[in-house]
């Protein structure tokens, strides 16, 4: 059998093993990765190429930028900026039906777009207002749904980390990404608001609305909230204006965050030693990831592997739209076993080579890329998001699944829209010169 063939056989392998045998897809991919590698190197270099490759590949300072905003969700998780952000979305949706539901998936935006972390969105906003939304007779399984099918639009929403993954293996602009996931993760939000309201209209006289909230006591509650989004402004357009790379803006949200939950006081100095081991466990799950990821990456190219996907693929069709079609498939079956990090480590560098030559803007995949992932964090048999919005509301993920489903189709329909409407991802970055 041809090296090559055979090296691309054993990756399959080795990680359809590891998944089935619920191996961490960490280890899975970098045992595949060494012995994929032995047919084309042998035992012994295919290990220090491994090595060197999984060093290489997180000693990158934009990468540091990773590390850095998970810190700092992880303070705004701890620093009661999540019910500040709740009180401002009540005002949005105080006077929409099933408003409690409105607010969660409003507020998940919110704190989703500030922190970046849809598992910390959803611990966060779901803590808050899962118990608010049973009290008013909401079904419970619907309360979490709600909570767990809004939280990752702030993986679209800037700042976004899985938009510095894509941009480090796509080498295209931070900025870029970052203008481009807005419009999609605003879509991401209406989508599941449009699922509520339809929720509401069947529930009708059951779902108590707030009460009405007086002009001056908005303005008051949305001034209270105003310093948490501000840290939105700080880093996106500082980044924007070039003032600050995407690291450094992660440094400086790091540290507006303490400031402001100094200010708040809701961190007390001998917690953060806590935090930071918090943040610690999330960032080397993630590093890792992008070590091993790094390793595969490189053995795929070494063994032609994507040549031969994308000379398969465009001999079978040289439709953009058919192409976007069979890669959101992909993307959406991958992400339902990986997470979005290691899914688009190993699959960008398949599908952008064919995806440039039929002239889809990388901007515009991108985009694609990370809704399709996003989906994945919310569906079994691997959705963190899943499980930690059924753990918070203290259900098993089943019956959740069962409320899940109308808001997946919506969002389903989101990223159709998104996939074949460039424009949504590329005006804004195109306006501003990016």
């Amino acid at each position: 059998m041809d090296p090559n063939t055979l090296a691309g056989l054993i990756l399959l392998v080795g990680i359809i093993f590891g998944i089935v045998f619920s191996v961490p897809i960490a280890i899975s991919i970098g045992v595949s990765s060494v012995l994929a590698a032995t047919p084309l190197i042998g035992i012994d270099q295919a290990a220090l190429m491994t090595a060197q490759r999984m060093f290489t590949g997180i000693n990158s300072f934009p990468l540091l930028a990773i590390p850095l905003f998970v810190l700092a969700g992880v303070i705004m998780n701890n620093g009661g900026i999540a019910g500040r952000l709740v009180d401002a979305a009540k005002v949005v949706t105080g006077r929409m039906p099933a408003s409690l539901a409105q607010t969660t998936v409003v507020a998940n935006g919110l704190f989703g777009a500030v922190s970046g972390a849809a598992v910390a969105s959803a611990a966060a906003v779901g803590n808050v207002m899962h118990a608010r939304m049973v009290n008013e007779n909401y079904d419970r399984r619907f309360a979490a749904a709600v909570n767990v099918a809004s939280a990752p639009a702030g993986m679209l929403i800037p700042p976004s980390n899985t938009f510095i993954v894509y941009s480090l293996v796509s080498s295209t602009s931070i900025a870029a990404l970052f203008m481009a996931g807005l419009i999609p993760g605003i879509l991401w939000v209406l989508a599941c608001m449009i699922v509520v309201h339809l929720y509401a209209r069947k529930q009708p006289g059951k779902l108590k609305n707030f009460e009405r909230v007086s002009f001056g006591d908005a303005l008051k509650i949305i001034w209270r909230a105003v310093p948490s989004l501000l840290m939105i402004v700080i880093v996106v357009g500082g980044i924007l204006g070039g003032y600050f790379t995407a690291t450094e803006s992660a440094s400086i949200a790091v540290v507006y965050c303490l400031i402001l939950s100094m200010i708040y006081r809701t961190i007390r100095i001998r917690e953060l030693p806590g935090i930071l081991v918090d943040a610690s466990r999330t960032t080397a799950i993630v590093m890792l990831l992008v070590a091993v990821s790094t390793a595969l990456s490189f053995v795929m190219s070494f063994a032609r592997i994507p040549d031969l996907i994308a000379s398969s693929v465009l001999g079978f069709t040289d439709s953009p739209a058919v192409v976007m079609l069979i890669m959101l498939i992909i993307l959406l079956v991958v992400g339902t076993f990986m997470d979005p990090t290691p899914a688009i480590l190993i699959f960008v560098p398949i599908f952008l080579p064919i995806t440039t030559e039929l002239g889809i803007d990388p901007i515009h995949l991108g985009t694609a890329f990370v809704m399709a992932l996003s989906i994945g964090v919310i569906t079994p048999p691997v959705g963190n998001v899943l499980f930690v919005g059924a753990r918070v509301a203290r259900l098993r993920i089943e019956p959740v699944i069962s409320r899940l489903w109308p808001f997946l189709v919506a969002i389903l329909i989101a990223l159709i829209v998104v996939a074949y409407i460039p424009a949504l991802s590329t005006w804004l970055p195109t306006t501003m010169g990016l």
